[in-house]
């Protein structure tokens, strides 16, 4: 009776002990990949950014100049870019392929030209 018990407490304790590691290794892989780009009249450093489909990441977008945004339409995914702050956009890229970004608010001539590129692998 006694070695039924103290194998049934060493089963549970090892069973514990890997839970918890395993709880140790999901948060580790949960955190997020952080991309610092600078939105400046009319351009977004960098303008090319590669990113693994199914990584969290976030965007801290700055800019010293005028009001601007940051929308990537095929993910959903947009955020004003206010002077002097740091604007924080995440998200999880859940397909592969070539996709634009873009500003989406009008911060003056040449506007139109301010884009960058994702490529998600």
């Amino acid at each position: 009776m006694m070695r039924a018990t103290r194998r049934s407490f060493l089963l549970t304790t090892a069973a514990a002990g890997i839970a918890a590691g395993t709880g140790a290794l999901g948060l580790a892989a949960a955190q997020p990949h952080v991309i610092r780009i600078v939105a400046k009249r009319f351009v977004f450093t960098p303008q090319q950014v590669k990113l693994k489909r199914g990584e969290p990441v976030v965007f801290e977008l700055t800019t010293q100049d005028v009001f601007m945004g940051m929308n990537i339409p095929d993910f959903g995914v947009r955020s004003d870019i206010v002077p002097g702050k740091t604007m924080k956009l995440a998200f999880t890229p859940d397909k592969a392929g070539t996709f634009t970004f873009l500003c989406d608010v009008f911060c003056g001539d040449g506007h139109e030209s301010m884009s960058g590129t994702l490529v998600v692998a």
